[in-house]
């Protein structure tokens, strides 16, 4: 048994941390609202955020921009939608999909947006992920765009921290609590169980899996025509992690150093270096980079399955709108 005189904190929702939480809080906020130029920071900050006239900032998914709002009338936020010829125009004229200070006093929650994952090619059916409080543990659920309302018989993340993504219309890809050994001992998801519509969670098939010790497993597919591609992640840590890319059924290891950081984009995969890296009798350092970042960012042509052996300054393609490196 433990002797340690704080470990009723492991219990991080529990009432009793929850109290010392709260208290800790009204600590820090008595000191602050102290400081002189706090009455006008707050406000400034308050102004700006609450601003109508802020740019709203968008993404594209079909022949509509969609974006999440937040005002003083709508502290929870409004998902939204609007075609390029409105966003353009001095009037924006928006369509609101979801209020979520409405859906709060219905279902008495208090909802925060987590995101929203749309599934291609006809952008009706959504993940919506919604947090109760603004926890890391969140819930999904699917949402119908031609309804206007949430599927009765959709996809439904029961609480937990994780995630979902869309493989197909009726088969996604979760990583969740999925029931006993389904979390690591940091609490987040172990396992990636591949999900059909109508099929109870706890008996999908599990497609992916760390150790319990590692810090969480993660999955991604993309639906992007062309480039269609399921990756997993496993991260031991904060600072190592592993990614794998599905190819004809198997699970490839990009095999580069544990501790880099990697993204996938179509044929490209960018890889920022914390360390050297040893690549037969050649090393890449870790050196100036391109970006802002201290590290070395190299990209490497991810589909052909194999890395540059003699990379060196990055280098700009003239045309295409990114980075190379020079050999």
């Amino acid at each position: 048994m433990s002797n340690d005189p704080n470990l009723w904190l492991e219990d991080v929702t529990g009432e009793r941390a929850m109290e010392w939480v709260a208290a800790r809080s009204a600590e820090a906020e008595a000191d602050l609202e102290t400081e002189p130029s706090f009455a006008g920071i707050h406000a400034d900050v308050l102004a700006a955020l609450q601003a109508d006239d802020r740019l709203a900032v968008v993404a594209q998914a079909g022949d509509f921009l969609y974006s999440f709002w937040t005002d003083a009338e709508h502290p929870r936020g409004l998902w939204r939608r609007t075609t390029w010829d409105s966003y353009r125009s001095d009037a924006v004229e928006w369509d609101i999909l979801l209020d979520l200070d409405a859906l709060g006093a219905a279902e008495g929650e208090s909802w925060v947006w987590h995101g929203a994952r749309l599934l291609r090619p006809d952008y009706r059916k959504v993940l919506i992920t919604l947090s109760p409080g603004g926890s890391d543990a969140d819930v999904t659920r699917e949402f119908d765009l031609e309804t206007r309302e949430f599927a009765a018989d959709g996809f439904v993340r029961p609480e937990s921290k994780g995630g979902i993504t869309w493989l197909d219309a009726d088969t996604t890809l979760v990583f969740t609590d999925g029931g006993a050994g389904g979390m690591t001992t940091s609490g987040y998801p172990r396992t990636v169980r591949e999900w059909k519509r109508g099929t109870d969670l706890s008996a999908a098939p599990i497609v992916f899996e760390g150790e319990t010790e590692d810090l969480l497993v993660q999955a991604s597919h993309d639906l992007t025509p062309g480039f269609e591609r399921t990756t997993f992640w496993r991260a031991k840590d904060f600072y190592t992690h592993q990614q794998y890319v599905l190819i004809e059924g198997e699970q490839r290891l990009i095999d580069i150093p544990d501790s880099a950081e990697s993204s996938l984009h179509r044929e490209w995969l960018t890889i920022l270096l914390r360390h050297d890296w040893e690549i037969g009798d050649a090393t890449t350092p870790v050196g100036p980079c391109w970006s802002s970042t201290s590290i070395s960012s190299w990209l490497v042509a991810a589909t052909s399955g194999r890395f540059l052996s003699r990379m060196r300054t990055p280098v700009w393609m003239a045309g295409r709108g990114r980075r190379t490196t020079s050999s």
